[in-house]
């Protein structure tokens, strides 16, 4: 059984007070919940938040492409072995 409670010292937005496990996800829930009442300092911190995970997001659909072609074509060579 696991405890879903957040740690005490974990981050929490300063307009709902609902914890995060990181300043990343924090920010990103600022900026995509509370836009209007951020301050300039936590509009930047939202947006560098957004460009990294849309980086993060780019990396892992290029990894996952890559796994996908190369489960094809090893597929593809267990079957030219196996049908001769």
């Amino acid at each position: 059984m696991t405890d879903d409670t957040p740690p005490e010292d974990a981050p929490r937005c300063s307009y709902c007070g609902e914890p995060f496990p990181s300043e990343r996800l924090r920010a990103l829930h600022r900026g995509l919940e509370h836009y209007d009442r951020l301050d300039d300092d936590e509009r930047a911190a939202y947006e560098d938040a957004y460009r990294a995970e849309g980086e993060d997001l780019r990396s892992f659909r290029l990894r996952a492409l890559a796994v996908l072609v190369a489960l094809y074509f090893g597929f593809l060579m267990l079957y030219a072995v196996v049908a001769v």
